[in-house]
């Protein structure tokens, strides 16, 4: 993935940015949330993680390339979401002042996470339950016996972003907290540096909190808050700052390269090292061990430097204004939200097609795309629906 979307990225020496213009943000917006839908077909099909549904491929030639998808993938997607989201709260503050911004949040956060909870996520589960399982149950008797009333499933997100921009409130009503936090833009050294120290308290926080165990019924994955919760305030300091007006096409095109090197060299060396010495896959979740230290360094290191390739050639190659990515722009929320139902649609139609679950991940997955995006079109066409997604 990062090989093939950050060269697509460059621009031509003769392109300029459009002054005054932020669309790539929102085109960025739209990269990330088919990266979603993608992540969660090749969990389908094979890679490591949780969720609704799977038929796991078991052929190594398969699962290689899948596991380095969604491990390149984690390193910074969701990292980078809470980023370009806390992008904008600082503003959006200023101008609806603290009681409006607060009524903002919990109706575009709050309303999706009780109706994804209460409505949504009960109606996955019994797709699963009577096609996947085969086990032919009416609605109303499985609802009789379910218990994850609160389960927020894809969600955890925006949970998570809700109790960020809590957090942000009540601080900014302390008197004494100061939000004026003066730094330009980190130096390349600088990235690679906090990178490091980034990966370090992962390792750390992994010791205690293993990839995979997550805080039940949010879904929080607490190995992976580090650097959630790092990148949300480096969006707080960066719409600060202004950072975005000093992103540059160099900086982006040494971080690709070294994205690139992380990606195809030092990943592919430490799973070699790990079938040598017969180590579990397991042994990189969590532990006092060499393969989750280093996994926890490339992990962080690796997403610094596509979040940063991202930002600064995407500023440049993508912020002319396009209609097509305005329009699907305009519906990632809604993609976010329903594309589980898409997902696990397909994958439960090809259930019983006798190919290796590899050849349904190439179908199923851009096939979901397509379909998550026209979903979400008209599900926010309904009266209500789009002042809220």
């Amino acid at each position: 993935m990062t090989t093939a979307n950050t060269t697509a990225l460059i621009p031509q020496a003769s392109e300029k940015v459009i002054p005054g213009k932020i669309n790539y943000i929102n085109h960025l917006k739209v990269l990330l949330t088919v990266l979603v839908i993608l992540h969660h077909a090749f969990i389908t099909y094979g890679a490591p993680g949780g969720w609704y549904y799977q038929q796991k491929d078991t052929h190594m030639a398969a699962l290689f390339p899948i596991t380095v998808f969604v491990a390149t993938n984690q390193s910074f997607f969701m990292g980078f979401f809470f980023f370009l989201s806390a992008l904008f709260i600082g503003p959006s503050y200023q101008k609806k002042g603290a009681a409006k911004f607060l009524a903002d949040r919990l109706k575009r956060l709050g309303i999706p996470l009780v109706f994804y909870s209460f409505i949504f996520s009960p109606l996955l589960n019994y797709m699963v339950h009577y096609w996947g399982h085969g086990k032919h149950d009416s609605l109303i008797q499985y609802l009789s016996g379910y218990d994850d009333w609160i389960d927020f499933g894809v969600l955890w997100f925006v949970a998570a972003l809700l109790l960020f921009n809590l957090i942000y409130l009540v601080l900014k009503s302390i008197p004494a907290f100061n939000f004026d936090i003066k730094i330009g833009f980190p130096s390349n050294k600088q990235l690679i540096i906090g990178a490091f120290c980034l990966g370090l308290f992962t390792f750390l926080t992994r010791l205690v909190f293993p990839t995979g165990w997550s805080l039940k019924p949010l879904g929080f994955q607490l190995g992976h808050f580090p650097q959630y919760i790092l990148l949300f305030i480096m969006g707080l300091i960066a719409s600060e700052n202004k950072w975005l007006d000093g992103l540059n096409l160099k900086q982006g095109r040494t971080m690709m390269r070294i994205a690139i090197f992380m990606v195809t060299i030092v990943l592919p060396a430490m799973f070699v090292a790990s079938l040598v010495t017969k180590t579990p896959g397991q042994e990189f979740n969590g532990g006092w061990n060499p393969f989750v230290f280093s996994y926890s360094i490339w992990e962080q290191m690796t997403g610094v430097m596509i979040m940063t390739a991202l930002l600064c050639i995407a500023k440049f190659k993508w912020n002319t204004p396009s209609a097509f990515l305005s329009r699907l722009s305009a519906n990632v929320f809604a993609v976010y939200i329903f594309h589980p139902v898409v997902l696990i649609f397909l994958a439960l139609l090809l259930q019983s097609w006798a190919v290796d679950p590899v050849v349904k991940l190439l179908v199923v997955a851009p096939s979901a795309v397509v379909l998550s995006f026209v979903l979400a079109s008209f599900i926010r066409k309904i009266p209500g629906v789009g002042s809220i997604i």
